[in-house]
């Protein structure tokens, strides 16, 4: 029986993730929400501790300590481009423990038929997500292919393993057999990579989002097989904000999440068709005249993609920012739900320069100031703003929500090269006669177009 004072503290840990929750679905309040989840997870914990009679606690320290240094030099040293990998392997990680935390209370104890549904499921669900984050992981860190990888006859394949899945599930539950479990682990982790290879491109982070809700669910599944409430709080608000979380993700695509675990196995090609970017004819400028059209301008809209986190350019643009509402230019952020790899990942990074917030506008808002906006500065982005979304059914980014900067009254793009964006189509608008590219490293760029700025 739990003590009623260990109760009373797991109930304030309990309201300490729910308000994190609350805290991390703005960037305003994010940090504090961080910090709120950070309390809660170190309550439950020391209560835990306190509370029961553990053995091999040594061990269990060290173990703790060993994670907590690698958190910590992992947490520190990852590039902002390589967050959504970090965000994998963690989540990787706690299916796992959920996992092997199932199969070891099977393995000591003799759990009720209640238990066996919440061990199963958890060993199902906790393999699956461990193996499908390292697939995840490895696409995002170009560790393989990050497009989809269909097998032959790969769907008959996945349909089969997940069968396999279900029926030593049962069986578990029937028989309580530990070989069983383990099995059944086996098949989960297959099946973890079978859901993930066929999903490449963009919608990899979405993915990664899904996993998430698996890993909560398979956490919740443990804290009933360990008879925790806290465990069970946790992973269900983990499992729901993720589900919520993919749901978003996947609107913001315009796609069903549906179509994007299975949309691979249906055809088609990621490649956008037509002419390559050496065939045709751009308009390109160096700084002093892209200076020049932006500093007479009266409003400019920056778009920020994955190219300014890849630069580390963040604090470049702030800058080149700073300078243009000294000459009185109105400077505002225009943010697309998925802009980067995963979401929140510009506002981070903004923040990250300490651009205000209020400048910061949402896809509806910022999609009204680009129809009046004299300039739309695009750095690093390109699906967020190719217009295919609207014009090209056959397009993998079809049906999209995107920011409409061909709406504004010009455009500079910020690139590297004429390379495709991460859904591997072209973007006409490079082509439009109102766009004018800036060739280079988005800081390098960025750069110059400050001190060009301050010339005029």
């Amino acid at each position: 029986m739990i003590p009623v004072w260990a109760q009373v503290v797991y109930l304030v840990a309990a309201v300490c993730f729910v308000l994190a929750l609350k805290g991390l679905s703005s960037p305003r309040s994010a940090r504090r929400g961080n910090q709120l989840g950070v309390v809660g997870a170190v309550l439950a914990v020391v209560v835990t501790f306190v509370m029961e009679d553990v053995d091999h606690l040594g061990w269990i320290l060290v173990a703790i300590a060993v994670g907590a240094v690698v958190g910590v030099v992992f947490a520190r040293r990852v590039a902002m481009t390589a967050m959504p990998q970090l965000v994998a392997l963690f989540n990787g990680v706690g299916g796992g423990a959920a996992a092997l935390v199932a199969l070891l209370e099977l393995s000591e104890t003799a759990p009720t038929t209640s238990s066996l549904v919440a061990v199963a499921f958890s060993v199902l669900i906790g393999a699956v997500s461990f193996a499908g984050s390292a697939v995840t992981f490895a696409k995002l860190q170009e560790l393989m292919t990050t497009r989809p990888v269909i097998l032959r006859s790969g769907h008959y394949v996945s349909v089969v393993v997940l069968a396999a899945g279900i029926g030593l599930a049962v069986g578990v539950v029937a028989t309580g057999d530990l070989s069983l479990a383990v099995l059944l682990t086996l098949v989960g982790l297959a099946f973890g990579v079978l859901l993930v290879l066929p999903v490449g491109g963009a919608d990899v982070p979405i993915v990664i989002s899904l996993l998430n809700a698996f890993t909560g669910l398979a956490v919740a599944a443990g804290g009933y097989v360990l008879d925790n409430t806290l465990l069970i709080v946790a992973g269900t608000l983990v499992g729901a904000s993720g589900t919520l979380l993919t749901r978003l993700m996947a609107q913001a695509m315009g796609r069903s999440v549906t179509s994007i675990l299975f949309g691979a196995f249906r055809g088609g090609s990621t490649a956008g068709g037509g002419m390559t970017g050496a065939e045709r004819p751009v308009r390109s400028a160096g700084p002093e005249d892209v200076a020049v059209l932006l500093g007479f301008s009266r409003r400019v809209v920056v778009i920020p993609g994955y190219g300014l986190a890849v630069a580390q350019a963040q604090h470049t643009v702030h800058e080149l920012a700073t300078v243009l509402e000294s000459r009185g230019v109105d400077v505002s952020y225009a943010i697309h739900p998925v802009a980067g790899r995963m979401p929140g990942h510009m506002n981070v990074l903004l923040a990250e320069a300490n651009v205000p917030y209020e400048q910061l506008r949402e896809m509806e808002t910022a999609n009204a100031e680009l129809r009046t906006a004299d300039a739309a500065l695009v750095v690093g982005a390109n699906d967020v703003v190719n217009p295919a979304a609207r014009t090209s059914p056959g397009a993998p980014i079809y049906g999209m929500p995107i920011l409409d900067v061909d709406q504004a009254k010009a455009v500079i793009f910020l690139k590297r090269s004429m390379r495709p964006g991460f859904a591997g189509i072209e973007n006409e608008l490079l082509y439009d006669p109102r766009t004018t590219l800036l060739f280079g490293d988005a800081k390098e760029s960025l750069t110059k177009l400050v001190s060009a700025v301050k010339n005029l």
